[in-house]
Order: C-alpha cells, then structure tokens, then sequence
C-alpha cells in the first residue's frame, strides 16, 4: 500500500479533507471529539505527516503590478481573499506585485506554491510550468490549458443581464463594451447576445469606442442610424457610471427614458443617483477558493490529477437604475442639457 494521505483519512472518517487537515495539525475550527477521531483513524491507518519545515513553507502571491483602475477594485477582493482563508488556515504566504519574470522566478525557490493574477507573459508562464510547483491562475487560461483556475461567471452574467432585460420589455439593448481586448468583456457579450437570440424581435448593438470621450460620440452614431436604444448593459461599472452621468447631463431620465445596468457592484454603484444596478462579482470567495484549491494540490500531491476550473457564480443586484422598457427610444436630437 502506498504512502496514506489526508484523502484516505477523509475517506476513512467520513469528514471533509480540510477538516482532517485542521485536525491533525492542531488548528482551530473542529470539535475536540473530531481532532479525537481523525487521530485515530490516522494511527490506524499508518499516516505519517510531513517534516514540519515542509509544512512552513510559504504559498506565494504573484499579482501582475500593470492594473488599470477597472481592476484594481477586484485585485484588493481577491488578494483579500487569499490571506483571509490563509491565516484561518495558519498558512504562510507572501505578496508580490510584479510582472518582471526574473522576479518571478526567483520567488520560486522557497515556494510552496503559487498563486497567479493577472495576465502574465508567456515566458513567466513556461518558468511556473518547469518548476513543477502547484500552481493556481486567477486570470484567462488558454482553451483546454492544463492549469487549475478560479474565475467568474461571465457569460452567464451576460444572459441573466439579457433575461432581466427582456422580460422588462427591453428589445433595442446596446452593448457598451468600451475599448476590445478584454476576453471577460467578449463573454458578457456573448452571454447576452445568446439571451437576446431567443426573442425574435430583439436586437443588440455592440458600442465599442475609447473609453475616454467615446461613449457619447458612439451612441449619437446608432441614434444617427434610426437605433434608439432603451437599455445599455456595461461592460464594467466604470462604463456605467460614465454612461449615467453622460446621459443625465443631457437631460434624459433614468431609467424612465434608458435603463443602465453595470458589472462588478464595486464602491462607486453606490455612490451615484440613482444607484446601479449590476453584477456582484464574489472576489473574497474567487481569491479564498484558489487558497484552499492550491492548499488541496499540496496536501495530496496532486500535480498529475486533471486540471481544474472553479467558477464562483456572481450575484444580480437590482437597483434604481434600472426599469420598464419606454414606449419608444429617446434620441440625442430629443433632448436638451438642463440650463
């Protein structure tokens, strides 16, 4: 029989394998008699645990330090998220921004393992992959790429947001995708584009446009082609709240001439009137998910087990933003700035 690991000992008991974890190395958050009964299934069973230097060893943090400030909100959630479920854990770890490889592959040699943020180049990548250290990405992977990754719901955040729509009478919905290049914002869009092909008589417009300046020139562009949308669905909060106040100050009403609905529920969707609706995305629970996901690849030795993707399932948050569909669209050409 092979070397018995803590999942033998779950499997033995009955408990989860953090819960065997936490007993057998003293931590808290299980009862007395569970430490008791953890510890003697594993003298029955023969385990041996590792060195306690072994179980020292740091888990270490990598976020990519170039962060626009769409994401920088997100970034402090899961980096929080990490560390908070670490020391309940009583595990070790250290923090680094960077996006310097050499830097990278420094921090290796005293790793237990790695969690990755951002979207890092190519060659940290191959120095992560030849270390055959546990890795976990928060961030896109390539399609079929053997790395375990934790990630958000994006495209399902793009059909619930349609469904919402559609069923307040919406059937002219723009798109406000801003600049391209960001894969979570193509699968908002395609998750809404699929929730809006299932009603024949609605319509989506895809408005990308630099973010800077652009949101109004591009909206003028569809009113100019006869599209006079009633709901916009922002690719980030950000966008709505340019959107919103862009639109107040040209004296439309919302959400009783346009309805706007962001993503990422991050500070500022509540600090505007009317307040936003839009996407909660769990990062407390996506950074604390990839802790006890990398910690699981440690404890069982598990480099060779088929890679894994957790999605946390964002949350829909209704606010004043949003409403019924008007009668018709209000153009651009309709309204007048307040004096």
């Amino acid at each position: 029989m092979g070397r018995v690991t803590l999942q033998d000992i779950a499997n033995h008991t009955g408990l989860s394998k953090f819960a065997v974890s936490c007993s057998l190395s003293g931590k808290a958050g299980v009862s007395d008699a569970t430490r008791k009964r953890v510890e003697d299934a594993a003298a029955m069973l023969g385990y041996q645990r590792q060195k306690p230097s072994d179980e020292q060893r740091e888990i270490t943090l990598i976020f990519h330090d170039r962060v626009d400030s769409v994401s920088y909100e997100l970034r402090t959630m899961l980096q929080d998220g990490m560390q908070r479920e670490a020391h309940r854990l009583g595990q070790p770890v250290r923090l680094q921004w960077t996006h310097d490889a050499n830097m990278v592959e420094v921090m290796l040699k005293d790793s237990a393992g790695i969690i990755l943020v951002g979207p890092h180049e190519q060659r940290t990548l191959d120095i992560l992959k030849r270390s055959g250290l546990p890795v976990v990405r928060l961030g896109w992977v390539a399609p079929l790429e053997q790395a375990d990754h934790v990630g958000g719901t994006d495209h399902e955040a793009g059909i619930a947001v349609g469904d919402y729509l559609l069923g307040l009478g919406h059937r002219e919905i723009a798109f406000l995708r801003g600049e391209e290049g960001y894969r979570g914002r193509m699968e908002r869009y395609h998750g809404l584009r699929e929730s809006l092909d299932q009603c024949p008589d609605a319509r989506l417009h895809d408005l990308r446009f630099e973010e800077d300046g652009g949101f109004i020139p591009a909206l003028q562009s569809l009113h100019n082609a006869g599209v006079l949308p009633t709901a916009l669905f922002c690719a980030h909060d950000g966008l709505a709240l340019t959107a919103v106040s862009e639109l107040l100050a040209r004296g439309f009403k919302i959400p009783e001439d346009i309805s706007v609905v962001g993503f990422g529920d991050f500070s500022a969707a509540t600090q505007i009137s009317p307040q936003l609706t839009t996407i909660r995305v769990q990062g407390l629970e996506m950074g604390a998910t990839a802790m006890r996901l990398l910690l699981e690849r440690i404890e069982t030795h598990g480099l060779s087990a088929p890679a894994r993707r957790v999605l946390i399932a964002s949350t829909f948050v209704e606010r004043r933003s949003s409403g019924p569909a008007p009668k018709r669209g209000k153009s651009l050409k309709d309204r007048k700035s307040p004096p």
